[in-house]
């Protein structure tokens, strides 16, 4: 049992909570609670970690007995955690990776490209919503945040563990893939010349959603082949990005699914 917090396993915990480079150095990143424990791909976990007290309760013994796992003192694991009320249970996951055929494979894929999206949370929700809405995959540019940080990974609600996502260098090439790909692509935008419900998306459907401050860049919403926008009352001008994707997922889904 770890009793220490000066422990090698306790302060590497920390550095993938804390740190981007750590996370992406390993190809590691940590969940935390029981649901996310539970429903982690098995060929994933790389080691468990679990308090003292929770293991000592219930069926622990036997259900973490075919993975790696290690138990702590219940003072060290508060400090391992990233979450004010811990459950007790930490996971550390191997890094998941995808390819093209894997997001846009299918006949008339779903997608979601974001541009240099910054709120953890907003990407989480992102990736939780467009599971539910039935999207096929997430392209992310290079300038968005770490799609592992704990606060995104909370977001998810397990959603990281189902939707397949790419982080792209040139959003300018993956534009003219999509194209090339003959995926349609819809820019939320203000200048949108109709509203989201006007559009046909029965097909290969792209929607993209830009920074949460400055929008999509010009670059990107000249290179959309359609600009729509969201229809705004009172003095709103826009919406929270993962608002808007949900929005915009879901019309596709209720259209395909009339259709």
């Amino acid at each position: 049992m770890i009793t220490s917090s000066s422990n090698a396993q306790v302060k590497n915990v920390i550095q993938l909570n804390t740190k981007g480079k750590a996370r992406s150095k390993q190809g590691l990143f940590v969940v935390e609670g029981i649901k996310m424990f539970r429903e982690a791909p098995k060929d994933w976990i790389s080691k468990v970690y679990i308090r003292e007290s929770l293991y000592e309760e219930g069926s622990w013994k036997q259900e973490l007995e075919s993975v790696p796992h290690e138990v702590v003192a219940d003072a060290v694991f508060r400090q391992m955690s990233d979450t004010m009320t811990p459950q007790g249970i930490l996971t550390v996951l191997r890094q998941p990776h995808y390819e093209w055929k894997d997001i846009a494979g299918g006949d008339a894929p779903l997608l979601v490209v974001l541009e240099d999206l910054q709120d953890p949370g907003n990407l989480g929700t992102i990736l939780r919503t467009s599971e539910g809405a039935g999207v096929d995959g997430i392209l992310l540019s290079k300038g968005c945040v770490d799609i592992f940080n704990p606060k995104t990974i909370r977001s998810t609600m397990g959603s990281i563990y189902r939707m397949p996502f790419l982080y792209l260098d040139n959003m300018t090439k993956l534009m003219e893939k999509l194209k090339e790909e003959q995926i349609c692509t819809y820019a939320a935008h203000l200048k949108g010349k109709n509203f989201y419900d006007q559009e046909n998306y029965r097909g290969k459907t792209a929607f993209l959603i830009g920074n949460e401050g400055n929008g999509l860049s010009e670059e990107l919403s000249e290179m959309s082949e359609c600009l729509i926008r969201i229809p705004m009352a009172g003095k709103v001008e826009s919406l929270n990005a993962a608002m808007a994707c949900g929005i915009l997922t879901y019309e596709a889904s209720r259209q395909r699914r009339n259709a």
